[in-house]
Formats: structure tokens, sequence, C-alpha cells
């Protein structure tokens, strides 16, 4: 038998729960509510308030990626630098919050940020101290930013620590050998051989974030608007499936790109130093 035989319940699966669904989307963005063929759902998109959310929320999601990498990064070489044995049980300690529920784990944080919160009254007393008034944790951007790089941080460590981990020591200890110091084995060996894992790691951390509402509804009140909220008040609110959908085309288009660019910048291979 073929082994392409194998294969069929896949395509079955794939054509079914992502080819159909897709292909129903573009046929609904190009059409109006009576069925008829027409570009107003995307000419529609460019009124200054849509526009406003999509760029507020690559912002956000710029903001969230580039944090999670700055704390990721030294997290995952800490980890890398550990041993086997010890590497593998932090490991797993960034990986339980992860088993727990999103929804969870996202009001766990409400818990702690509103007023009689843990967070927020030791930080609103520490303000008392010094005769400033208290401030709102919850229901702004900075909670939802929060809510954002707590979710979404360990989807940056691991890739990174995974692709740190198998860098050969061997490397690294002709570096040393040849008088470099321990900057320079960063930077001329280690960045660049965990370019792939940074990339990979960008991704998973960018993507989710620039799609993502249920954050920014519990943790934003409300308040803060961002494009997969936007999307989701067309469907569920509103009732206009047709701009929802053309707003949903135009997400998937950003990924695409998105997804194009930063391949350009993953290596096919491991090997070379800057």
């Amino acid at each position: 038998m073929k082994r392409s035989f194998f294969a069929s319940p896949y395509l079955v699966w794939m054509t079914i729960f992502i080819v159909a669904p897709i292909a129903l989307i573009i046929w609904y963005a190009v059409t109006n509510m009576e069925g008829a063929l027409t570009l107003e759902n995307f000419i529609r998109f460019f009124d200054p308030i849509y526009a406003d959310v999509l760029w507020k929320s690559i912002w956000m999601a710029f903001i969230c990626t580039l944090i999670c990498l700055l704390i990721g990064y030294p997290a995952a070489l800490w980890l890398s630098d550990r041993g086997m044995d010890k590497s593998g049980i932090l490991s797993v300690l960034f990986i339980i919050p992860m088993w727990m529920n999103f929804l969870l784990r996202t009001y766990a944080w409400m818990s702690l940020l509103e007023s009689s919160g843990i967070i927020a009254q030791a930080v609103n007393g520490m303000l008392g101290w010094f005769g400033i008034d208290p401030i709102r944790l919850l229901y702004n951007d900075g909670a939802v930013m929060l809510g954002m790089v707590y979710n979404f941080l360990p989807f940056m460590i691991l890739p990174i620590h995974s692709v740190v981990g198998k860098i050969d020591r061997r490397i690294i200890e002709a570096a040393e050998d040849l008088g470099a110091n321990g900057w320079s084995v960063f930077r001329r060996v280690k960045l660049p051989l965990s370019v792939p894992g940074i990339v990979s790691g960008v991704t998973m951390v960018f993507m989710p974030a620039i799609t993502t509402f249920v954050i920014s509804v519990l943790m934003g009140g409300g308040k803060s608007l961002l494009f997969g909220d936007l999307i989701e008040q067309q469907f569920l609110f509103v009732g206009d499936w047709n701009f929802g959908s053309a707003l949903s085309v135009i997400m998937m288009i950003l990924i695409l790109v998105s997804l194009g660019v930063l391949n350009r910048f993953e290596k096919s291979d491991e090997g070379g130093v800057w």
C-alpha cells in the first residue's frame, strides 16, 4: 500500500477543519449580506478607527515580544548552564503553569491586581508611604501587557533553551582557547548559533500576542480594544460576519507576511560565527 494512503485521514481532517473554514471566511469577506461580490468590507477597514486598532495591536504584540525576549533569552542561557539534571527540573517549573487552564491563569492575575488583591495592596501601601495617591493596576494597557507577557513567556524560553542546550561545548572551549573572553564567546558563538531558537520564540510569541482577545477583555476591562477583540465583536455582538471575515483575512495576511520576514532571518543550519 502506498504511504500516502495512511495520510488520507489527516487530509480529510485538514480539509474539513482548516481548508473549508478558511474558504468560508474568504467567501464572506468578499461578499455582502445579500451574497453579492464586493470589496466594500476591505475598503471599510481603512477607516481610521479600525486601522488604529490594528496598529495598536501590532505595537502591543511587538512590546510583548520584546519583553519576553529580554527576559527569556537570559533565562534560557541560565537554564542551559545548570547541567542536564537541574536544567530538566527547572524547565518543568517553567512548563507547569502552562498545564493550568489559560482562563484560570488570567483570573488569578486579576485577583492579584484588583484593589483588594495582594499585589495592589502592597504597591499602593508603598506609594502611600511617599504620599502618592493609590493607582489602579487592573483594567488598563499595563495590565493587558502583564497578562500577555506572563502567558506567552514560556513560548520564548523553551525554543531558545532547546537550541542553546544543543550547542557543542567544544566550540565554546575552542573559542576560549583562542583567547576569547566571556563577552566575545557570547557575541561570536552563542548568539549566532541561538538565532534559530530566537526566531522560533519570536514567532511563537508574536503570533498569539497580535491575535489575543481574552486577555484584553478580562484584564483590560473592555477599555483596551485590540484587533482580536474587534473581530470577536463583529461576529458575536454586531452580527456583521462579512466585515468580521474581512478583518480575519487581513489578520491572516499580516501573520503570513510576518512569518515570511522572520524566516528570512532564520538560519537553515547550525554553524558559523560573527
